[in-house]
């Protein structure tokens, strides 16, 4: 149960993300509204393999303390 609660709740904050510090900001801004889109679309898609990897390691090493 905790589980899929987690998962609801990791869902719902992930879609209101806006992964853009204030130079990418006014980047997104200069560029136009769809194009802003696709670059905060693209930030998330590089942001999501480092916290995939650290996400993973910290799997293992949690799943080796509990044994």
């Amino acid at each position: 149960m905790k589980r899929i609660t987690f998962l609801i709740l990791f869902q719902l904050l992930v879609a209101t993300v806006m992964a853009q510090c204030s130079i990418c900001t006014k980047t997104a801004g200069q560029i136009g509204q769809e194009a802003g889109k696709g670059f905060n679309a693209g930030i998330l898609y590089l942001a999501a393999m480092p916290f995939a990897i650290a996400g993973y390691i910290a799997f293992k090493w949690w799943k080796q303390d509990k044994s």
